[in-house]
């Protein structure tokens, strides 16, 4: 009998690859932050012996969520500015926000609230956009979290660089400082066609292409951002992104709600990845991205909550069953987005969109076990036919149980076992308590 670090005996293994199939009654093997085996518990109880070990009756574990895009720290703007356009929440309300409190601190802390509010729900990497990339990637790695920390990039000045040649110095610094962290890696996030002019745009084309990194941008947000665009350059953004040598397999495109039918060939001809962000476009009516369309012709989509400023959560699983059940209207067809597809969106599609699928995304031997337990047992789940369809459109984030990043257990029976919940609460309250007074003055003035 071979030792191992942790053996999970479960009612179903879920490992999405291969896609929709569901196993009875067996058990994960985990050693040295990998995946050994995944086999029938009768067997794994004849073959391994586990320094721990869990029999998790009732429960299933599946691939550790995606959440392909985030702006992490801006939790601690959650609920600040909420009912408006996209424009008017950017340049009246987030923007003036973060000009004054978007600091090393302020990220640092907003990180990690997020971090724990995503690992409680089941995410075990997420992609993020924003200042001070070396905080969220800090805070990611102390936490034993999995992140693809974007190296932001836009035309104007903030607290964490002057302007493009300082944000590219900056953020190869902290591609540098760590790649060698296994759970770290980077992408280059310029913020938006509208906020990033061509040259530092071909400038992060040319070290994307260079340093095999994704390049993850917002595009294609609202029919405004388009109909600005075509004012300005006679051109759709997408179609400027492709004269400037962007729309690659490197290309991560956030939101993509205005698509016509040439510019999803486009992307399926470029395998460009898109990340839809169903609950985000929803609450700043954006739009409606085309997902039943883009997955039909072969775009790899995954999912992403944005950041909890404008959805406001960071829950995968409402994500899941909002896009699944979008997709169905928007198409007017009830096959489109099956539940086993909406799941592959939120873990093996995120992973392959940051170029992580040989690493994670499904349960598979050999690859790093981020895994999640989920508690079926309870009135809520019950009666349960399909363990697929129950966890995509009946089940919800408070009935994560467990989580592993790497091997190493994360939530143990819904407590955090690396961050201090207490501590995160009382800096979230101060960060209120100044945020507020400091909305308030404003109003006054």
């Amino acid at each position: 009998m071979k030792q191992i670090d942790t053996l999970i005996h479960t009612r179903w293994i879920i490992p999405v690859e291969p896609a929709d199939v569901v196993l009875d009654n067996h058990s994960l093997a985990i050693d040295d932050g990998r995946i050994v085996a995944i086999l029938p518990t009768e067997e794994a109880h004849q073959q391994y012996r586990g320094k721990t070990e869990l029999t998790l009756d009732d429960q299933a574990l599946i691939p550790g969520l995606v959440n392909t895009h985030t702006h992490a720290a801006m939790s601690l703007f959650r609920g600040l500015a909420d009912d408006m356009p996209l424009m008017e929440w950017l340049n009246d309300h987030i923007w003036p926000a973060e000009g004054k409190w978007a600091n090393g601190d302020f990220v640092h802390d907003g990180t990690r609230l997020a971090i724990a509010e995503m690992l409680r729900g089941g995410t075990t990497c997420f992609s993020d956009m924003y200042f001070f990339p070396d905080e969220v990637a800090h805070v990611a790695s102390q936490s034993g979290m999995r992140a693809a920390v974007g190296l932001i990039m836009i035309d104007f000045p903030t607290a964490w660089a002057s302007g493009p040649d300082e944000y590219l110095s900056k953020g190869l610094k902290v591609h540098d400082d760590y790649r060698h962290d296994p759970l770290i890696s980077t992408t280059f996030a310029p913020h938006a066609p509208y906020t990033v002019s061509d040259e530092p745009l071909k400038k992060l084309q040319m070290y994307a292409e260079e340093l095999d990194m994704p390049l993850h941008i917002h595009l294609h947000e609202t029919a405004h951002e388009v109909s600005d665009a075509v004012k300005q350059s006679g051109k759709r953004p997408l179609e400027r992104i492709e004269a400037l040598g962007l729309l690659t397999p490197h290309l991560i495109a956030v939101h993509m709600t205005q698509l016509t039918d040439g510019e999803i060939e486009q992307l399926a001809t470029a395998g460009a990845h898109v990340v839809h962000c169903p609950e985000s476009n929803l609450k700043l009516a954006s739009g409606f991205c085309p997902i039943h369309k883009l997955h039909q012709a072969g775009v790899n989509v995954a999912l992403g909550t944005d950041g909890a400023a404008s959805n406001n959560d960071l829950d995968m699983f409402g994500e899941m069953r909002t896009a699944a059940l979008l997709a169905k209207a928007v198409s007017e067809d009830a096959s489109a987005i099956p539940a086993a597809t909406a799941l592959q969106m939120a873990t093996l599609n995120g992973a392959r969109a940051l170029g992580l699928d040989k690493e994670i995304g499904s349960l598979t031997v050999g690859k790093a076990a981020d895994v999640v337990a989920i508690d079926l047992s309870e009135l809520e789940s019950q009666p349960l036919y399909h363990p697929i369809s129950q966890i995509v459109y009946a089940t919800n984030r408070d009935k994560v149980s467990h989580v592993w990043v790497n091997g190493r257990h994360l939530l143990k029976e819904r407590a955090l076992t690396t961050l201090d919940e207490n501590h995160i609460l009382e800096k979230t309250r101060q960060w209120r308590d100044k945020i507020a007074a400091g909305d308030q003055q404003q109003n006054n003035d």
